[in-house]
């Protein structure tokens, strides 16, 4: 028993140092909806980024605490240095680079469609004093010169949920919407009133960035998320909201 003490006394020290590490503190945009995140009571309960953040985290040891705020606190919050992880972003989303944050691979791209009521091949330049359907915040580099010259009135909703229910509702005719919020929103209608992806507008690739500070396993979480990519991890987390 004496030889055994040792040992004892080394796995209850790791015991207590894994237990007092925090939390790994991910970055929720309030502007997100399923299948990206359902929020409740200003918690993030369920959606492709709960179950990422929360995967992410166990792989490193850590537990995942998410940071539910306004697109534009997500900013100041990063540079502040207040958020170890922000995950489902694309450099070209970023106006600003952060030197105290490491990109990790894209894990999978994001494809932002021109979304109608009626099925047609259109395309945004075909549109002309149209009311189109977007998120407060959002930029949509593509659309631009249409919004600046006024051939489009951008009508801005607060989330893309709510975008797709103003156009379901018909009080547009168009909107833009990712793909995967499009099929998780026509999952819930009747056939014959599901939605139509009538052309691609963008495609980005997606990755996360990571806080590089010594209270933040950066490197052994940059080389998790290859091993996720490599085992399909990502695609298989995003496959169950499909």
């Amino acid at each position: 028993m004496p030889k055994l003490l040792p040992a004892l006394l080394l796995l209850t020290m790791s015991g207590a140092s894994f237990a007092s590490e925090r939390a790994l503190r991910f970055s929720i945009n309030d502007s997100w909806a399923m299948p990206m995140v359902r929020i409740e009571n200003g918690q993030a309960v369920e959606g492709i980024l709960v179950d990422l953040h929360q995967r992410l985290a166990a792989k490193v040891g850590r537990q995942a605490e998410m940071l539910l705020m306004p697109r534009l606190r997500v900013q100041q919050a990063l540079e502040a240095g207040e958020i170890d992880v922000r995950c489902y972003v694309s450099p070209n989303w970023v106006n600003s680079g952060h030197y105290r944050y490491i990109w990790s691979l894209p894990f999978m791209t994001q494809r932002d469609v021109l979304a109608g009521v009626t099925p047609e091949r259109l395309q945004p330049e075909q549109l002309l004093n149209e009311r189109l359907g977007t998120v407060l915040g959002f930029t949509y580099p593509r659309l631009q010169p249409l919004f600046a010259s006024k051939q489009i009135q951008r009508e801005d909703a607060r989330t893309q949920h709510q975008v797709l229910l103003k156009l379901s509702a018909r009080r547009y005719r168009y909107a833009i919407s990712n793909e995967l919020s499009l099929h998780w929103f026509n999952r819930q209608q009747a056939p014959e009133q599901k939605l139509h992806s009538l052309s691609e507008v963008a495609a980005e690739p997606i990755a996360c960035i990571i806080r590089d500070a010594q209270d933040v396993p950066t490197m052994a979480l940059l080389r998790a998320m290859v091993q996720m990519k490599q085992a399909g991890e990502f695609d298989a987390i995003v496959a169950r909201y499909r």
